[in-house]
């Protein structure tokens, strides 16, 4: 820290209990009350140096008896007091960046101009303050500091505003380009030799490059008010909001202890200059209350600008210190601008609410997702409708809604299990994604099943409109095969898996059957121009095997799903009968399609499709022994 050194008399100052006695061998005249503390002096030195002393002693002088004086709004009290009667002495003093605040408040708080002196006291702080102090950072942030204590008297004089611009000025500029000593874990840089940059000189190594937050660790000492002000200043220059929203997470991080509770070992890849900090007694609960309105305030409402991960923790932290409307509604749309980089963990965010309905807040999670929705019809996000099924399906990078979709539908499976989420709210969350956004509906289909799981008391009528939710022909054939045996679905829901199932597998054997009939038709092309070799004929026997053994299953299934058609018929008929029901038709238009034609043609066509397959097969073994024999 730099300092400089004024007066040059050895130090007559001694202190006994709450009284300080200057002795130069001469009697004390004048007793100056500071606070607490009471100083035996001498008019002469005082008056020579201060206006306002010279008042108060002209007021007070008592031919027979010592003159009292009391300065009780003195800035710095009785420390900064005997710092100035030690500078009216002449004794050996030290000006730093720690004090000099505190005395050239007090300096023009007693007239020390140089109407009474040259080289006064105002004029020697201003000088150490413009010259020496706001040209470093350190001394700059230290000065600034002390101005808490006494801000009104240091707004007056601008001290607080010149040390701000200062520290603001320095944070926009590279400290590579101007080579100063910043600070590294508590010490000042240093080169691989040892040496030490001083003051902007090299020692003979280069300087250690910095990142653009080298300054947040400085900053986030200083106190909230200060701190709101430099953060301003700082947007007034240009500081990039990225730049800007860093420090400001990291000042977060360090006064709101409420954001570790839920931090995993996951987090332990953050960058270092998001770590937390130590520091002194934690903030009360309605400090941290206002820190964090604050945050919200001075954050942009940016997409990218912080983690999603620590966007939900600010949140989480709101609700439980009772924060805001306005600032909790603020930190939800943060996280709905960048939903899509949130984990299923994230969400899952505990009811603090007084009523304590759900396990989880879903109320909030429906409230963020709207905000995203909003966001991404306003940007116009991809639709996944407009590219194949395959396409979205096999895409190694999902889009953004797509992956928010996948994300809604996880944490429907987590709270689905709590008996106190009602129906209504189950289904406002799931509906609110859109149709286009799910590839596939097996995600929705698996919340749908745990909650009629933990739900058995639901109606037949609550069920089925739980189950509309979802599409069957957007069930995966493993989705469909769990669904055609779910004893909690619905019959109309398990007969319309059953019938699109069929579908699907209709598509696929028929998808063989084209993949055969090219296969033989490379076969032959290759066997004009290259002729039968042994290797040709091993990857025809191997592709004919695969081709058996998946005509096989797909023909096993089939007829699986032909006996349970059969036998569900059978049943309903008998139900309808026994109801005074005339036909399978009335249940088939209960159930939406006609589903007996369908059935029938589906099995008509399995039975042609076998036997087709079974000649083809017999075609491929055919042509196979025939290239074996050439």
């Amino acid at each position: 820290m730099a300092c400089m050194k004024l007066g040059s008399k050895t130090d007559a100052f001694q202190r006994q209990g709450q009284a300080w006695f200057c002795t130069t061998g001469l009697p004390s005249d004048v007793v100056v009350e500071v606070g607490e503390m009471s100083f035996h002096l001498h008019k002469f030195p005082l008056l020579s140096r201060s206006g306002v002393m010279e008042r108060l002693i002209a007021e007070a002088s008592d031919e027979e008896e010592k003159c009292s004086i009391c300065l009780p709004d003195i800035p710095g009290g009785a420390k900064t007091f005997e710092l100035v009667a030690k500078f009216c002495y002449g004794v050996k003093l030290e000006l730093t960046a720690s004090n000099v605040v505190y005395l050239r408040c007090a300096a023009e708080h007693l007239e020390m101009t140089e109407e009474y002196g040259e080289g006064n006291l105002i004029v020697q702080t201003e000088t150490f303050l413009n010259q020496v102090v706001l040209r470093n950072w350190k001394d700059s942030l230290r000065a600034l500091q002390t101005c808490d204590d006494i801000i009104s008297y240091a707004d007056e004089l601008n001290i607080t505003k010149r040390c701000i611009e200062s520290l603001a000025m320095k944070a926009s500029t590279d400290p590579n380009l101007l080579g100063w000593p910043m600070m590294e874990h508590g010490g000042p840089m240093q080169s691989p030799g040892g040496s030490v940059l001083w003051n902007g000189i090299s020692t003979g190594a280069k300087p250690k490059n910095t990142s653009s937050d080298w300054w947040y660790e400085d900053a986030s000492n200083l106190s909230l008010p200060l701190y709101k002000r430099l953060i301003s200043v700082m947007e007034s220059r240009g500081i990039r909001q990225e730049i800007i929203a860093g420090s400001l997470t990291f000042y977060a991080k360090r006064y709101l202890p409420g954001l570790y509770r839920r931090q995993g070992a996951s987090d332990s890849n953050s960058s270092t200059c998001l770590a937390p900090v130590a520091s002194g007694a934690p903030l009360s609960e309605e400090d941290q209350k206002i820190l964090l309105e604050e945050i919200d305030r001075l954050l942009p409402i940016q997409k990218g600008l912080v983690p999603t991960k620590f966007l939900f923790g600010l949140l989480r932290t709101a609700m439980i210190l009772r924060a805001s409307p306005s600032c909790i509604s603020n930190f939800e749309k943060r996280i709905g601008l960048q939903l899509d980089k949130a984990t299923l963990e994230d969400l899952l965010m505990p009811n603090f609410s007084y009523s304590m309905e759900t396990l989880y807040n879903v109320d909030c999670v429906q409230r963020i997702l709207e905000h995203f929705l909003a966001m991404d019809q306003i940007t116009g996000g991809a639709s996944p409708c407009s590219a194949d099924d395959g396409q979205i399906i096999g895409s190694p990078s999902l889009t953004p809604i797509t992956m928010v979709a996948k994300l809604i539908d996880g944490y429907l499976a987590e709270v689905a299990p709590d008996v106190n989420l009602k129906l209504p709210k189950f289904q406002a969350l799931a509906a609110s994604v859109p149709d286009y956004a799910r590839p596939l509906d097996d995600g929705l289909y698996r919340a749908i099943d745990i909650y009629l799981k933990s739900h058995p008391w639901l109606s037949e009528s609550d069920r089925e409109q739980l189950c509309r939710l979802m599409d069957c022909q957007k069930l995966s054939l493993e989705a469909c095969t769990h669904a055609a045996q779910n004893e909690r679905l619905p019959l109309r829901i398990v007969v319309q898996v059953l019938f699109f199932e069929q579908l699907q597998l209709r598509t696929s054997i028929a998808g063989c059957f084209l993949v055969s009939d090219n296969l033989d038709g490379s076969r032959q092309l290759r066997s004009g121009f290259t002729g039968s070799t042994e290797g040709g004929w091993a990857s025809a026997v191997r592709e004919n095997q695969v081709l058996k053994v998946g005509m096989d299953n797909m023909r096993m299934r089939v007829s699986e799903l032909e006996k349970e058609c059969s036998n569900m018929r059978q049943e309903i008929e008998k139900l309808g009968r026994v109801k005074g029901s005339s036909t399978w038709g009335n249940v088939s238009k209960k159930f939406g399609f006609k589903l007996k034609s369908q059935m029938c043609s589906a099995q008509e066509d399995s039975v042609s499709n076998q036997k087709n397959g079974n000649g083809k097969i017999e075609k491929l073994k055919g042509k196979a022994q025939e290239k074996h024999k050439s």
